[in-house]
């Protein structure tokens, strides 16, 4: 098939990969005019791309200073997730108390997503999948105001989640997520409300924070 990407989808998959891959380093600056050379393209081509990135938080948006790969707090993500522990304990038992079939089945559909995305090693996909079950299914409750707070949690932790994981671990979320939706369908509570705290501590546990420092190079990143 022909290669349909825009030039802007070049340079945001390009940048996305150079982030995720460890390649660049948090905090490095993304200097428009040098980007434009390196892509052969305008500068408003580079900002809309640029503006695409700060939307995913993958990097940051600093007035009169520019943009720069964002930089995670380890400290805030481990607070996150504490409290995601407590919201999605309660979440969890509600699932199950008012579970309906079209509920489960959309939750397997959303774990056959995450194994497709995990397979075809899509990073960003396979990111924003893992992190969506938890939000899909306060949708599913009918309770917007929980879908709202899981998603700005979610989304604070997603850059550091989709630096650190690794594809196993990723692989095994996506697993750990089957064994969920299966518990609630057997409408075991106990059960579900212990994978699903397990699951979440599994994720934070996994997440490598000591690694070898990538480069602050903006075109070695991108060769």
């Amino acid at each position: 098939m022909p290669d349909t990407s825009t030039p802007t989808d070049q340079i945001v998959d390009g940048l996305t990969r150079a982030i995720v891959e460890h390649r660049l380093l948090p905090g490095t600056k993304l200097a428009e005019q040098k980007l434009a050379d390196h892509y052969g393209v305008s500068r408003t081509l580079v900002r809309q791309a640029l503006f695409q990135l700060s939307q995913k938080r993958l990097i940051q948006m600093e007035p009169a200073r520019g943009a720069f790969v964002a930089t995670p707090s380890v400290s805030e993500a481990r607070q996150v997730f504490g409290v995601r522990r407590m919201l999605e304990a309660e979440m969890t038992r509600s699932f199950v108390r008012n579970q309906r079939a079209e509920w489960l089945q959309s939750l397997q559909d959303h774990v056959a997503q995450e194994r497709q995305a995990i397979a075809q090693d899509n990073v960003s996909v396979r990111t924003e999948l893992l992190g969506d079950f938890h939000v899909r299914m306060a949708q599913l409750l009918d309770n917007p105001v929980l879908a709202e707070i899981l998603d700005n949690l979610i989304s604070r932790c997603a850059l550091i989640t989709l630096m650190y994981q690794s594809a196993h671990a990723a692989q095994h979320s996506a697993d750990e997520h089957a064994h969920i939706v299966q518990a609630m369908a057997d409408r075991d509570e106990a059960l579900a409300v212990r994978l699903m705290g397990e699951h979440l501590q599994h994720v934070e546990d996994s997440l490598m924070f000591e690694r070898t420092l990538p480069s602050h190079d903006v075109s070695l990143a991108l060769r």
